[in-house]
């Protein structure tokens, strides 16, 4: 059956109906035990022995005295909160557990008349100890949690990238693809969103993945179908990155420095002061990664019959040096009013360079000749933000508020020189650059109505003024100097505005819950081109609607489905009608006639966990309208000319799936597996096309504890080969592996990693088209070795405890 949009609607009402039939057997309440179920509750918070902080996800588990049933079951919130209702009078026993902590029964709970409501109070679980040559092992929890709407990512459970960026360590995280280069897909996509604690960067969301070092992150969120609250810009969603900070009181702090080889090095420290008073915070980071590689290319152009044939390889090295300073003061106004103010400053730069031997063949015969290319992007930021809250009487009833400006400037330059007989025979400067600002403000209000439902609603408005001039150098052999072209360079202003409100409202009957959304978005956006004399204005409202809702099966299984509506819209350089030449082989030019993406995003999941094994599974379906693709042909000679196009739809149908387990005492086991059928289809260049391809994805982590101060953990990561609307993208396969010593009561943590074990990663890719081929094979640096120090002080180790985290989307002390 062919997938449509229609075909996968129907499989999804079937897929809602029959689910809920397979855990239905977990359901053995008979009728005439629900008609007493009347009245009585039992409630509880459950709490980390080492940390003392909630435990969220915890495993609620009911018992009758009298027959040992299972009688119902509850996992506990955010706030290591439960609450059991409906329960009939009688006796029972409760079991309390979670993945890596000892499982707690409490005994003698009795619901009657007279005591119809029983409070268990504190319940803490401890770590599992092991004993193992007289050693003490505490079990951790799995790196990657499931929440309602997102995924939770543990930074500090994943050593085998401690030393990397946040895209190191997305590559081990469902729903993500890293390829060889670097760049972050999710779920098949590259467009998606990156916040900061809850709030827009103004860096590109690939420059922010590859340049926060992981050393700085506590969690990241991974947020595939975001409600009406969130922006719905990005076609796959949400990537959140939440910086460290701490709870506890009084001076703490922690440090890492890393070093590695092939030019490599970097550190980073955090300090934090906290009373009842305030709290402030002070950070700085460098880091510098540089790592060589090989590339090798096969081209074929067509121009009005004449066919021209290069061949190239050779060594490339890239690499970058980014270094921030971040601080935040956080005000305590009275019980009810927080007020908090944050900076970042800092300063990235982007080298990439090559040294290429090229082979080129056409009617007018053979050339051999050398390329070198050079280019470097880059150049400073900052970052001020504000934000307020305020909680009235009732719990869960507050107001918050935030504002923040934001400023970067993006220069970059490019050289690229073909040279025969050590002499430049041809040659071209690019340079582009422009500051850019951003004025951002949000206001949200919630209103509770009992502890079963709530209204949400709030305003966001976004400014944004950035201003863009390229330019053109040609090497003049008469002259043996760069020669300005102004035909090729130009001086574009984009002022884009965007305010939006959105109304939520959430309710929880029993087991079942439901969250239901709209959101009103109004753009207006003005492309200037100042040397041309001309405007391209774009003046819309869209309206996005998004649908959640979760079922809690007893003893801690569940099941959630959900809708919501993105966007895509094309940036400012995709819609700049001009010819702009990026290096000497390729020339690149915007469609102002460009429409927005709009993407409608299904899914349906279960979650539960047995014993010491943790099971999820998500069934997923993205259908876009419009589709917005690159379309490369031949422009001239060897160089390829880059457009944009709305090509049609495309379509990913899938599941993924993650097992969590301890195997034995000492191996814990984190299998992650994404598996989807993508197909796009269209018109392109006035021919229509449809390619498909079955895509899979499988991660396997492996932690392996030999006593309390000695981890080792080994990674394996493959992807398979995919298609897009040109072309095809091979698959590839990796192998990471860490050793992990921690000394003096873990104050001091050593780290050696050792990434791409056997040398298998690499990129290779096919570009086809009517007039133009292209085939293009690199690898980078493997192994690659990196050794990290890590140096806490004062009560700042509790960071490395069970901790789940917070929604980081509400929190507010800067960055």
């Amino acid at each position: 059956m062919p997938l449509t949009e229609k075909s996968f609607k129907t499989f999804f009402r079937y897929l809602c109906a029959l689910v809920p039939l397979i855990f239905a057997e977990n359901l053995d309440l008979s009728a005439q035990e629900r008609m007493h179920l009347r009245g009585g509750s039992i409630s509880g918070v459950v709490l980390d022995s080492i940390s003392t902080k909630p435990m969220e996800y915890a495993n609620i588990i009911l018992f009758s005295d009298e027959d040992k049933k299972m009688v119902t079951g509850i996992i506990t919130g955010k706030d290591g909160n439960f609450l059991l209702s409906d329960i009939a009078f009688g006796k029972y026993f409760a079991d309390i557990n979670f993945i890596g902590f000892e499982k707690k029964r409490i005994d003698d709970i009795t619901i009657g008349q007279n005591n119809r409501h029983q409070n268990l109070g504190k319940i803490i679980l401890r770590p599992t100890a092991i004993a193992m040559n007289a050693v003490v092992v505490q079990g951790d929890p799995s790196p990657i949690s499931y929440q309602i709407d997102k995924k939770v990512v543990d930074v500090s459970q994943m050593q085998t990238v401690v030393s990397g960026n946040v895209a190191d360590v997305l590559q081990n995280v469902p729903s993500i693809s890293v390829d060889a280069d670097g760049t972050v897909s999710l779920r098949g996509s590259s467009d998606f969103t990156v916040l900061i604690d809850g709030r827009p960067t103004i860096l590109d969301p690939q420059d922010v993945l590859q340049q926060l070092p992981a050393t700085s992150i506590q969690t990241i969120e991974i947020i595939t179908n975001p409600s009406a609250k969130y922006k719905p810009e990005g076609t796959s969603g949400i990537i959140n990155i939440l910086l460290k900070k701490t709870k506890d009181a009084g001076l703490n702090g922690i440090s890492h420095l890393n070093i590695g080889l092939n030019d490599k090095y970097g550190g980073d420290f955090l300090v934090e002061y906290k009373n009842d008073l305030f709290t402030s915070s002070f950070g700085a980071d460098y880091n510098k990664r540089f790592s060589p590689g090989y590339l090798k290319r096969e081209e074929m152009y067509t121009i009005q019959g004449n066919t021209t044939t290069t061949n190239s390889d050779g060594d490339t090295r890239w690499g970058r040096i980014f270094w921030g300073l971040r601080g935040g003061l956080e005000f305590n106004l009275g019980e009810n009013d927080i007020l908090g103010l944050g900076a970042r400053f800092g300063k990235r730069k982007m080298e990439r360079s090559s040294i290429l031997n090229f082979s080129e063949k056409s009617q007018t015969g053979s050339l051999y000749f050398k390329n070198i290319g050079d280019l470097t992007r880059g150049g400073n930021f900052y970052d001020l933000n504000a934000n307020y809250e305020h909680k009235f009487e009732t719990e869960g009833h507050d107001i918050k508020a935030q504002l923040s400006y934001g400023n970067h400037s993006g220069d970059e330059w490019t050289l690229t020189e073909s040279i025969f007989n050590s002499k430049i025979f041809d040659g071209k400067k690019t340079s582009e650059a422009g500051p850019s600002d951003e004025v951002e403000g949000r206001i949200e209000y919630t209103l509770p109505f009992g502890t079963t439902s709530k209204y949400e609603a709030g305003y966001e408005g976004q400014v944004e003024v950035s201003n863009e001039k390229t330019g053109l150098f040609e090497f003049d052999t008469l002259s043996y100097a760069y020669v300005f072209l102004p035909l090729y360079s130009h001086d574009t202003r984009n002022t884009e505005s965007e305010h939006s409100l959105y109304s939520l409202y959430s309710f929880k009957w029993n087991n079942f819950g439901v969250q239901g959304g709209i959101r009103g978005e109004y753009t207006y956006r003005v492309i200037k081109l100042a040397d041309q004399n001309q405007s391209f204005i774009t003046d819309k409202w869209d309206f996005f609607p998004s649908f959640h809702a979760s079922y809690e099966f007893k003893s801690g299984h569940q099941l959630m489905a959900s809708y919501t509506r993105r966007i895509r819209r094309p940036g400012g350089w995709s819609l700049e009608p001009f010819l702009t030449w990026m290096d000497a082989s390729n020339v690149q030019q915007g469609n102002p006639a460009l429409k927005n993406e709009y993407i409608d995003s299904y899914e349906a999941g279960i979650q539960t966990a047995l014993s010491n094994i943790y099971f999820s599974t998500e069934a997923y379906y993205r259908f876009t309208h419009n589709k917005i693709e690159q379309v490369r042909s031949a422009y001239s000679g060897n160089v390829t000319l880059t457009t944009f196009e709305n090509v049609g739809s495309d379509y990913s149908l899938g599941n993924e799936f993650q097992i969590t387990c301890e195997l034995f005492s000492i191996w814990n086991l984190n299998l992650i597996g994404n598996i989807y059928q993508y197909k796009v289809e269209g018109t392109l260049s006035g021919v229509p096309f449809s390619r498909e391809s079955f895509n899979w994805n499988a991660r396997c982590n492996n932690v392996l504890r030999f006593s309390a101060s000695t981890q080792i953990q080994l990674n394996t990561i493959y992807n398979s080969p995919s298609v897009s609307s040109q072309g095809k993208r091979e698959g590839f396969f990796t192998t990471d592996l860490s050793l992990r010593q921690n000394l003096f009561d873990r104050t001091i943590s050593l780290i050696l990693q050792i990434r791409d074990l056997f040398k298998t990663g690499k990129q290779e890719f096919t570009t086809q088209g009517s007039d133009y081929y292209n085939h293009n094979y690199s690898t980078g640096e493997a192994p690659m070795v990196m050794l990290s120090i890590k140096y806490l002080f004062n009560n700042y180790s509790k960071e490395e405890r069970h901790e789940r985290p917070e929604d980081g989307l509400d929190e507010g002390n800067g960055y």
